[in-house]
């Protein structure tokens, strides 16, 4: 009786924020207190695309089409963002651990300016040329008149993105993984609110159709970054932020740019084999798109989680580096990538015998609901070899290593995954399963490498 006391305990701090020091005591009990708060933080990041195709499958399949493309290209802003989240984790982790919260702080604010500048770039290439991006993807001309103001918005708005995932690594790398987890909350909230009374018009508030999922996405996400630096400004957290904080440091500012390329190359090259694996569905028609895009985003929902886990992982490998710790580092990212690998090989038992419930709850139209059941189905093979490959390169990237899994990701997904896809799919005709059996194969791939490098052990001696 009393050891269930204690989970609960353990589950209430978790989800109402921590001191916990994670480089002392039992591993099992950190991992617990950082992965709950972590993994709830995924999920409702996950709510985003879900509630976003959820209200605008209503409209058709052609705005579900223009939703599913932008999210291709949005990839590249994501990578970017996760990139130099992978950078401020690494820093703020190792600082945390070494006792120097002042540094920390710091670090952080430098990643913030660093993050806003770029995505300035992002912002005006969007503005201006939303319609010839939803060309190059393959759109047809009925999808880019229908949609182009969702992609422009989106690109537009890009800025809330970046911080987000920004502030929300820093958040999580210094142990305060609950603060992250609050702020999705407050997001995905006005997210869910916003997007029916935008999408479909209610009283004197017009229908902006599917351009109000990207209105409604964008006020939430914005109103959480403002929520963020409200808390980071209050002093009552790890990470605490002053205005002289962002007086540009050099010195940190191009640590962080060295760590976050590797980051930033990291997903630039993932999520370029995805628009790649996208551009080669979209010969197959709209209906394929739709289908392939809801089974993406059930993906994504299902997955997020489990980088919950990882990102758990990432934490723990830093600050028990900076404690000096390599051992426990290592023995945490074991230990996760088993649980990891535990709950993800029973979610993809789920997706692969009822792929066409879970796909029938965004659309209803049987031909849409076919290919996107076939697309879930033949992925979610995968799950296992996603849960230990996440856990492996996250705990790399945690160590400030960040330059390798960039190597093991374009071995995958350039070399493998994108070359394969296009052999699969068109020279011996398998059409769009031969697109999903690639993604299978490449991301099998990554876990293998990341578990040979990981027990190399290399990055034990990794400096930041």
């Amino acid at each position: 009786m009393q050891r269930y006391k204690n989970l609960w305990r353990d589950i209430v701090e978790s989800v109402s924020g921590t001191e916990q020091n994670f480089s002392t005591g039992r591993l099992s009990r950190a991992i617990l207190l950082l992965s709950i708060p972590m993994v709830l933080e995924m999920v409702l990041e996950s709510v985003f695309a879900v509630a976003d195709i959820f209200f605008v499958s209503g409209i058709g399949a052609n705005a579900v089409t223009v939703v599913g493309l932008t999210e291709s290209m949005m990839t590249i802003v994501y990578a970017v963002s996760m990139g130099l989240g992978t950078g401020a984790t690494a820093i703020v982790s190792r600082r945390i651990g070494e006792k120097l919260p002042k540094e920390a702080g710091i670090a952080a604010a430098q990643s913030v300016m660093v993050g806003v500048s770029i995505s300035l770039l992002f912002s005006m290439i969007g503005g201006f040329f939303a319609k010839d991006l939803l060309a190059l993807m393959g759109a047809s001309p009925d999808v880019i008149r229908e949609g182009w103001k969702f992609t422009a918005t989106m690109m537009t708005g890009n800025i809330v993105i970046v911080l987000l995932f920004i502030i929300n690594a820093v958040l999580r790398s210094s142990g305060d993984a609950a603060i992250s987890m609050r702020v999705l909350w407050v997001a995905n909230a006005l997210n869910i609110i916003l997007d029916p009374i935008l999408i479909y018009g209610w009283g004197p508030i017009p229908a902006f159709g599917v351009q109000g999922a990207a209105i409604a996405t964008t006020t939430g996400r914005g109103i959480g970054v403002l929520f963020q630096f409200y808390l980071l400004f209050s002093k009552k957290h790890r990470i605490k932020f002053s205005l002289k904080d962002f007086i540009p440091v050099p010195k940190v500012m191009i640590q962080l740019v060295r760590l976050s390329l590797g980051g930033m190359a990291q997903n630039i090259i993932v999520t370029s084999s995805w628009i790649g694996l996208v551009r080669i569905i979209s010969t197959f028609g709209s209906n394929m798109v739709a289908g392939y895009t809801i089974a993406l985003r059930i993906l994504i929902f299902t997955l997020l989680p489990a980088w919950g886990l990882s990102n758990a992982a990432s934490t723990l490998v830093g600050q028990n580096l900076g404690a000096g710790k390599p051992e426990r580092a290592a023995r945490s990212a074991w230990i996760t990538a088993r649980v990891n690998m535990f709950l993800l090989g029973i979610t993809g038992i789920f997706m692969i015998i009822s792929p066409r419930f879970y796909i029938s709850l965004f659309i209803q139209d049987p031909a849409v609901v076919a290919l996107g059941a076939d697309a879930l189905r033949i992925i979610s093979y995968g799950y296992v070899s996603y849960a230990l490959g996440m856990v492996m390169v996250q705990s790399i990237n945690g160590a400030g290593d960040t330059y390798v899994p960039m190597v093991i990701n374009i071995v995958c997904f350039w070399f493998i995954e994108l070359p394969l896809a296009y052999l699969l799919a068109i020279v011996f005709r398998y059409n769009e399963q031969g697109v999903y059996y690639s993604i299978v194969v490449a991301e099998s791939a990554t876990a293998l490498l990341g578990v040979i490098w990981f027990k190399m052990g290399r990055w034990k001696l990794q400096k930041v």
